[in-house]
C-alpha cells in the first residue's frame, strides 16, 4: 500500500507539471517552426522541427513527452541565435508508433539518420531524461556527430536512479496516464490516437527493465559533456559524481588545468521542476555551448 502510494504520488507530481507547463503553451505565444515533417529512418518516419539560423542543437525530449511539452519555452530564446533541431522519440508526439523493439542504441541511430536527411555533419546534442539516455547513447557510437554534449537530469544506468525512482518505473501502468495532460498532448499531434495504450505499454516495459551503457563507453566520450541536475530530482548523486569523474571533472582545477566537462547541480529542483527553470537552463547552455 505504501508502494502503491508513493508510486501514485510520482505520477501525479508528473502530471501536474506536465499541466502547468501544457497550459502555459496553450495561452503563449508558440512560435511556428521554419521547417518540419518526416524524416525516413531506419524502417519509420521521425518527426522533426527546426527553428532559427546558427550553429544546430539537436533537441531529444523525456519519456511521454512531445517537442513542445518538454522545450516549448527554451525554442525560442534558443532559436534567437542557434539552428535548433527538434525531434519526436519512436511513438512519441507526431512520431507514429511502431512495433520496432525500442533500444538505446536504435533511438540515437535514429536521430544521426535525421541529421543526414536534413543534411546536418555535426551538432550539439541536448537530452532531457530519457532524451538524455539516448543522447548519452548517441555519444558512444556516433561521437563524431558531436561537437558538445548537454545531459539534463538523465543517467546512463539504471543504478544512477535512487532505489525508489527504479521501484517507480517498474510498478507504472498505462492507467495512471488515462485522461492526463500527457494523454491530450498526445492525442492533439498522434497520427494514430488509437496507440496510446501500446504506445505507454512499449515505453513502460524499456523503463522496467535495468541498463547500464557502461562506464568503459563513458569515459571515453571525446567531447565535452554539461550534465544538468536539480538536487533532488532522483538521481543518485554519488552515482552522478562518480559520473562526473569519468568525465574528466571532480578534480582540483587549481593544480592542474580544468576540465572540457562541467556539471551544474540546481538546488532546490525535483526531476519535474528542473525543466520549467528557463532562464537557469538557458544560462547553462548558452554558457557551454558558446
Amino acid at each position: 500500500m505504501k508502494t502503491t502510494f508513493k508510486l501514485s504520488a510520482l505520477v501525479k507530481s508528473l502530471l501536474m507539471v506536465t499541466l502547468i507547463v501544457t497550459a502555459s503553451h496553450m495561452y503563449g505565444q508558440k512560435l511556428k517552426p521554419s521547417e518540419s515533417g518526416y524524416a525516413p529512418v531506419n524502417g519509420i518516419k521521425v518527426y522533426y522541427e527546426v527553428y532559427g539560423k546558427g550553429k544546430p542543437v539537436v533537441l531529444l525530449h523525456g519519456a511521454f513527452m512531445t517537442i513542445d511539452t518538454n522545450w516549448g519555452e527554451l525554442i525560442p530564446e534558443l532559436s534567437k541565435n542557434r539552428k535548433v533541431i527538434a525531434v519526436e522519440l519512436q511513438g512519441h508526439g507526431h512520431t507514429p508508433f511502431s512495433e520496432r523493439k525500442l533500444s538505446h542504441a536504435m533511438l540515437a541511430s535514429d536521430v544521426t539518420k535525421v541529421m543526414d536527411y536534413l543534411k546536418i555533419d555535426k551538432a550539439d546534442v541536448a537530452g532531457y531524461s530519457f532524451g538524455g539516455e539516448v543522447a548519452y547513447q548517441l555519444a558512444i557510437q556516433s561521437p563524431e556527430r558531436l561537437n558538445k554534449l548537454v545531459i539534463i537530469s538523465s543517467t546512463y544506468k539504471s543504478s544512477g536512479w535512487l532505489p525508489e525512482v527504479n521501484k517507480a518505473f517498474e510498478g507504472m501502468k498505462p492507467e495512471f496516464f488515462t485522461n492526463s495532460p500527457m494523454h491530450t498532448a498526445y492525442n492533439a499531434v498522434a497520427p494514430d490516437k488509437t496507440k496510446w495504450t501500446e504506445f505507454l505499454e512499449q515505453m513502460m516495459a524499456s523503463a522496467g527493465k535495468p541498463f547500464d551503457l557502461g562506464d568503459d563507453h563513458i569515459s571515453k566520450i571525446p567531447v565535452p559533456v554539461l550534465i544538468i541536475a536539480g538536487d533532488n530530482d532522483g538521481l543518485d548523486k554519488t552515482e552522478l559524481s562518480k559520473t562526473y569523474q569519468l568525465l574528466g571533472g571532480g578534480v582540483s582545477a587549481d593544480m592542474g588545468p580544468m576540465p572540457k566537462s562541467q556539471l551544474a547541480v540546481v538546488p532546490g529542483q525535483s526531476h519535474v521542476s528542473l525543466m520549467m527553470q528557463t532562464a537557469t537552463i538557458l544560462n547553462y547552455l548558452n554558457s557551454f555551448l558558446k
